[in-house]
This record gives structure tokens, sequence and C-alpha cells, in this order.
């Protein structure tokens, strides 16, 4: 059974002055990213090459991963292969149990959270540290990121505040942001250096040479690799690209189209385990991608690099938040992310889309996602996830449509409606009406004006 998207949005929407936060906070990132990418005279030369490559590589990625996992192996790397959540969770688990670990410190990784790694590893008695500050703050608080970049974003620092003066004994009432910054440093510090193991997830993987390259701000996935002796790597099959050539065009479009830098702070490449360490595994995850390969109408997912940039410039997500989505992944790519994972389960999301196509305009890989999310709903009936509403109203609109002189005759008397009490026609039967006014008829059509030579 899906859930409906536009629900969970009137939720979130009964706090307008947040709902008006949100909305203004995520198009100024989208501001910084259109000020980047017209800074560059070679952004879309770049844009359309990130999208060969990509194409490329899922069209070839028999080939390029077995080319990753002979690098990695030579390089020293020990490399696993799950096919899906559970074996996954199992291969890390099998890791960590063998060297004994107790705890584990990770930095960002979203494949650990398709795959429901830290509740499976916490239920076997291990202790798991976020180490990225919004995903610790979210960890701490309990709850999912609502956004695959800035997870933590829909909070204010009186929401934090609050929170460490609860799990991290900070300060009564200083929620000074720059304090907290400091006081979840001085915290994690003590786990990065009592951490039995470390994780990081993967911006990419290189084939030619078995790089594991981790962009991040904040060093958390330096920290996550250079204190405990162990270091294992996550990484979705989609993540290998060709050669460091391709690593260019991607490391100059991640950032900037993502949170409007020029670059990460940090660009971390792991070959191997440092001298000093055990050993540093990697596992390539498949969960569905080999089958999302498979379908011709929606494989481009498989080139999304995870910058977030399509949520930033989404009018429905940035008017009704990351959790009115029913996939841990919100926004554009999430809708079409969780109609391949379930389409009975997400359907609901796909209603959450206005296909005004600014995530695919924006796209720094050219993913078509609006073409997808059209795609999806002309199959809803299929699924049995077809709202019987919409289907009456285009019933409706066919017969009005396939008739010009019922539609004559419509518009003609349409006026009519403009004489129907207000609170008749804007009452809580008229799904029209939520949010804003019902029109005002016009007393000439379009067509009259244009035929009487009113418009030329």
């Amino acid at each position: 059974m899906s859930t409906s998207h536009s629900l969970a949005a009137e939720q979130f929407l009964k706090n307008q002055k947040y709902a008006a936060w949100h909305d203004a906070t995520f198009w100024s990132v989208r501001t910084k990213r259109d000020n980047m990418a017209m800074g560059l005279d070679e952004w879309e030369q770049l844009r359309e090459k990130a999208s060969q490559i990509k194409r490329h590589t899922i069209t070839h990625l028999d080939e390029y991963l077995d080319q990753f996992a002979t690098n990695a192996e030579k390089n020293g790397c020990i490399v696993h292969w799950a096919k899906d959540a559970r074996e996954f969770n199992e291969i890390v688990y099998g890791i960590l149990s063998e060297h004994g670990v107790k705890k584990l410190v990770k930095s960002k990784s979203m494949l650990t959270e398709e795959c429901e790694m830290n509740p499976y590893l916490e239920k076997h008695g291990i202790e798991v540290v976020e180490t990225d500050l919004g995903e610790r703050i979210i960890q701490l608080k309990g709850q999912k990121p609502s956004h695959i970049v800035m997870p933590a974003i829909h909070l204010n620092h009186d929401d934090v505040g609050e929170l460490f003066e609860k799990k991290l004994n900070t300060e009564p009432g200083n929620h000074d942001p720059t304090y907290l910054t400091y006081m979840a440093r001085l915290s994690l510090r003590n786990e990065f250096l009592t951490a039995d193991a470390g994780m990081t997830g993967a911006n990419f993987g290189v084939a030619e040479t078995g790089d594991i390259v981790v962009c991040t701000n904040e060093g958390n996935a330096d920290m996550s690799t250079s204190c405990p002796k162990l270091h294992i790597a996550a990484i979705g099959l989609e993540k290998v690209i060709p050669n460091y050539d391709c690593l260019a065009v991607f490391q100059r479009m991640l950032c900037r189209a993502g949170t409007g830098q020029p670059t990460t702070t940090y660009t971390s490449h792991f070959r191997k385990a440092r001298p000093t360490a055990q050993q540093m595994h990697i596992v390539l995850v498949d969960n569905g991608r080999s089958e999302w390969i498979a379908d011709p109408e929606h494989w481009e997912v498989l080139k999304c690099i995870r910058c977030g940039s399509c949520m930033n410039t989404c009018p429905v997500y940035r008017r009704s938040g990351g959790y009115s989505y029913s996939y841990f992944i919100p926004g554009p790519i999430g809708i079409n992310l969780g109609m391949l994972r379930n389409k009975q389960l997400h359907s609901g999301n796909v209603s959450a889309c206005t296909l005004c196509l600014s995530c695919q305009t924006v796209c720094p890989v050219k993913v078509n996602l609006g073409d997808q999310v059209y795609q999806w709903r002309q199959h809803l009936d299929e699924y049995g996830t077809a709202n019987k509403e919409k289907k009456l109203m285009c019933k409706a609109m066919s017969f009005l449509y396939g008739s010009t002189g019922i539609y004559n005759t419509a518009l003609k008397f349409a006026p009519i409606a403009n004489y129907v009490p207000s609170f008749i026609l804007e009452c809580g039967l008229n799904p029209w009406a939520k949010g804003h006014k019902m029109m005002t008829f016009p007393k000439k059509s379009f067509h009259d004006m244009f035929k009487s030579g009113m418009i030329k």
C-alpha cells in the first residue's frame, strides 16, 4: 500500500513559518550552484561529458567492476561482493566480528542507510557512531536524513542545542553554533580514538587504480580511517568510473552542483591499508542495481552522483520537506529510486512533481528525472496504485476535451462560477482550493478574443 506524499506534506505545511524557511534555505543553495555554473564557460560541456562517461561506464559495468576489483586486490585490499542488503550487512558484521570490533565509526554513506546497516549491527552488539556532523545530529535524535547532502538541514541551532544538552551535556541555553560545533568535535574526537574500526562510503571507485575516493567538508572520513586499524569501504556498483581523467570531470562538478562550493574541503583517496593498520576491505553492493540497468526507461538513475542539486531546485521538495516522501531518499531522485525499489509502496511519491523539469535541467550528469516520473505515472493503473479520484477526473476531462461542442459550451458558461459564493467553491471538498483561492473566469475566453481580433 503506497503512502500519500500529499497527506504527509499537509502536516509539514501546518508550520508555514518553517516551510517558508525550508524553501528559502534550499533556494539559496540552488542560487549558489547557479553562480558556480555560470562561472565556468565549459559547464554545459562538462555536464555532457559527465553524462557520456556515466552512460559508457554503466553499459560496460561488468568490465569496469572486474578491473576495479582486480586492481584493488593488487593494492592489498580484500574485495567482497554483496548481492543484496542482507548479504551486505552479513559481510560487514562478519568482518567486524572476526576482528573483535565493538565500536565502529563511519562517515556519511547513503548506501548503508539503504541497507539499514546501523540497526543491524547494533542488534548484534556493535556500537555504530556517525561522524558526519549532520548525520551525528540525526543519529542522536533518532531520525533519518531529510536530505542526502545536508541530512540535518531541517533542524535549527535551537533544536540542536536542546538535543546536545540532553545527549552531550552541553551548557544549558548555550545554542551558539560555534560552541555546539566545538562540543560535537570534542565528543567525536573521543569516538575516533576509541573505535576499533572505521567505515567510509564512496563517491567514486576508480577502476584503473582500485582507488576509493571520498569527498567531505569535515575531514571525518580521514579521521575514521586514520585512527582505527581496520577500514571498510562500502560502494554501490554504479559508483565505479574508468580512470582519473573521468574523476577530474566529476570532481569539478560534484560540489559546485551540490552545495555551490568550487570543491569539497577534502577529496580523499584510499588505495590500501596504512602500514600501521590491519586491513582494508571493500564491499561492492548490487542490491537491485544489476536489474535496474536492464530497465530501458529508468536505467539512467544509475548515473546519479548524489549531489542533491535536484532536491535543492525542486519546488515540491523545498515546500514539503524530506520526510513527506515514503522512500528514505527524498526529492526527484528519491521518487525514481523508490519506484525501482518497490512500486506498490512508493508510488504515492510520483504525485510530488510538477513536471517543471528543473531537476534534470540542473543535474550535473543529465539524469532525465522528470521524464522518468512522467513515465512512472503512465503505469500506475498497472501497479494498482492509481488514485481513483484522479482517474475519474481524467475521464471527465477526456469527455470535455474530446468534443468541440461540449468544450465551447463549457467555456461560454464558465463565468457563471464567478457568482457562486466563495465558501461553497473553496470548501474542504474542493482539493483545488487548498492553499489558494479559486481563479476568476474571464468574461471572454482566449478563443473568443482571438477570433474577434483582440489578440494577434
